[in-house]
């Protein structure tokens, strides 16, 4: 009998992590998305439904306790977990390096870094009790450059994310284990529309000239979409996909120069 695998996206129930998720489950996985509100969380779980199987658990990504518990709540219900999408990730408080708050800073590193470190670091156990395992780290173009000011935390943080994925990989790819990141080019998602127009006003300009100014750096002249990384996820997640460990991929449309 053949076992269905079982997969966590994390900050799914909108944008990137819900297309990923939807894909996920439109290719047979159960999939397990988390989020902070639960109203939104199953609102995002019943039109995702005909994807295929699709539950919600409440998390905040700041936190270990619950980063954690997410792991310890599928790993009891179905006795395995398979596949983790690290989406969770962010930033705030924009600022040249010299204004930066420690606060900003501090919730960055957590965001993003500790945030995959936590969901990572559970859920390992189980893949290699059962041999099998994709970590894929939603990462950005900004962790392989820096050409974006006033996101030195950011930055920091998704060049860390990177270094993680490749530390885990050599670690785990004899035991059946890949992991992975995707850097992740401009999409205009919900995050965008709020951490970019705060950026665009720390620069002084307005979130369409924010916006426009990153389309037109790409060598396909438009903004990536959701299903794009959601294609490159699915491919990393599957069975062809398990020649492929320590990549940080682009899906940027071209932005980044290597």
């Amino acid at each position: 009998m053949t076992v269905r695998r079982v997969a966590l996206v994390t900050a799914a129930t909108s944008s990137i992590g819900r297309t990923i998720a939807e894909a996920l489950a439109a290719s047979g996985h159960i999939v397990y998305v988390s989020g902070r509100s639960v109203e939104r969380g199953m609102a995002a779980v019943s039109e995702m439904s005909a994807q295929g199987e699709v539950h919600f658990l409440q998390a905040e990504a700041l936190s270990q306790d619950d980063m954690e518990g997410l792991v310890d709540q599928i790993v009891q219900r179905h006795g395995r977990l398979d596949v983790v999408v690290n989406n969770a990730g962010g930033s705030g408080g924009f600022a040249p390096v010299h204004q930066l708050t420690d606060e900003a800073f501090d919730q960055a590193i957590r965001w993003n870094v500790s945030s995959t470190f936590w969901i990572a670091r559970r859920a390992i156990p189980s893949m290699l009790e059962h041999g099998f395992g994709r970590i894929i780290n939603i990462s950005s173009v900004q962790g392989k450059q820096a050409n974006r000011p006033n996101a030195s935390h950011y930055v920091t943080a998704k060049h860390a994310v990177n270094g993680l994925t490749k530390a885990i990989a050599v670690e785990y790819g004899r035991q059946g284990i890949t992991c992975n990141a995707i850097c992740v080019g401009a999409v205009e998602t919900d995050l965008m529309r709020t951490a970019g127009a705060a950026s665009a006003k720390a620069v002084g300009l307005s979130y369409e000239e924010y916006r426009d100014g990153y389309a037109s750096k790409t060598m396909i002249g438009r903004l990536n979409e959701p299903q794009e990384i959601a294609a490159m996820a699915a491919l990393l997640a599957s069975d062809a996909g398990g020649g492929i460990t320590g990549a940080i991929l682009n899906v940027d449309g071209g932005t980044c120069s290597y």
